[in-house]
């Protein structure tokens, strides 16, 4: 069976002539499935018997919300999401001035092994599909009934490692007749995978490139993203600028301050000269507590902003959400699994 929903409107189009449906069909299904539709039962302006040859052919993603945490502080919610195999994933909602934002996932965990991540430390199960991070944006806003107005492609799991699933994604959530989310309103991080960031260039989306730089020598960043020992600090800034040379998007280069490794002075002025070229913006971002990993947040934030200031770089600090409800990616998702492995003992 085909999974429907990671189908493009053309594709759709396509499969329903050949089943010798009239075109018309295809918006229909096309509509229905991009307003949230679980089943082709719910399909009312679709006859029965067509319902029927439709559930023959085609199967329709929709998760199950299996846990839901909602800020006291913020109004912050955190999703994990159970799969039609059995899987989870999470996606955050979070409300700035500007309108709702929503995290997705990209992948079923992550192999790239990022020491201060809770995302990564079960290693990589499986790439999500097109409809499944599609999903993440479209349950979230009828769950929650606030109207998302932004995405960020920063929650568990690499979008360059899953690449040709993203690229489709962007294009069904940007569709017109569908959620009509502009690539303006769309960003996507990588941890460095330089091929993957030239690839991307390629597309000439319009859409923001964040890159999780968290260092800017090799020294520091080996030791704590093991993807710099295959793309090390120099390759990913030439990547970098050969990214805004040919898409004129400035990049934003967010950095986790880790107390006494990545946030000396030194480090700063570093950093300020890799940029140096091209328009780029720092996020700093206080580092979350994770139980299993040795690196605490640092206590140099705010004279770390300064001296990149000084430069001449726009540096911010992210704001911290849902700080009471395990915001920070795959904390939810490995209290799940422990405590599924938990009752799997008991049993």
């Amino acid at each position: 069976m085909t999974d429907i929903k990671s189908m493009t409107r053309e594709e759709l189009a396509d499969a329903l002539s050949a089943m010798g449906e009239p075109s018309f069909r295809a918006k229909q299904v096309f509509s229905w499935l991009h307003g949230g539709a679980r089943s082709f039962d719910e399909m009312s302006n679709i006859s029965k018997p067509l319902r029927a040859k439709f559930a023959e052919r085609f199967y329709i993603t929709a998760p199950t919300a299996v846990r839901k945490q909602v800020s006291r502080l913020d109004g912050t919610i955190k999703y994990l999401w159970e799969l039609r195999d059995g899987n989870c994933i999470e996606t955050v909602l979070m409300s700035y001035h500007h309108g709702n934002t929503v995290c997705i996932s990209t992948q079923v965990g992550c192999r790239m092994g990022c020491r201060f991540c809770a995302s990564t430390v079960a290693g990589k199960v499986r790439d999500l599909a097109p409809s499944e991070m599609l999903d993440q944006v479209l349950f979230t806003q009828i769950d929650s009934g606030r109207e998302i107005s932004n995405i960020v492609l920063m929650g568990i799991g690499e979008p360059t490692d899953n690449l040709d699933n993203v690229l489709r994604f962007l294009e069904l959530v940007n569709h017109p007749e569908g959620m009509n989310i502009g690539m303006r309103h769309i960003s996507l991080s990588t941890c460095g995978v330089v091929p993957g960031i030239d690839r991307l260039a390629e597309q000439g989306l319009q859409l923001t490139l964040s890159v999780s730089l968290h260092a800017p020598d090799s020294e520091t960043r080996s030791r704590i993203m093991p993807v710099n020992n295959a793309y090390d600090v120099d390759e990913l800034f030439a990547a970098c600028h050969r990214y805004f040379r040919k898409t004129g998007r400035r990049i934003s280069f967010e950095y986790a301050m880790i107390d006494g490794v990545n946030d000396s002075d030194a480090q700063a002025d570093l950093l300020a000269k890799k940029i140096r070229g091209m328009p780029g913006h720092v996020n700093l971002i206080p580092l979350n507590d994770v139980v299993e990993s040795e690196f605490k947040p640092s206590r140099r934030v705010a004279a770390f902003q300064k001296r990149l200031e000084s430069h001449g770089l726009t540096a911010t600090v992210r704001r911290s959400l849902g700080g009471d409800i395990d915001a920070s990616c795959g904390q939810l998702r490995r209290k799940e699994m422990q405590e599924r492995g938990e009752r799997g003992k008991e049993a």
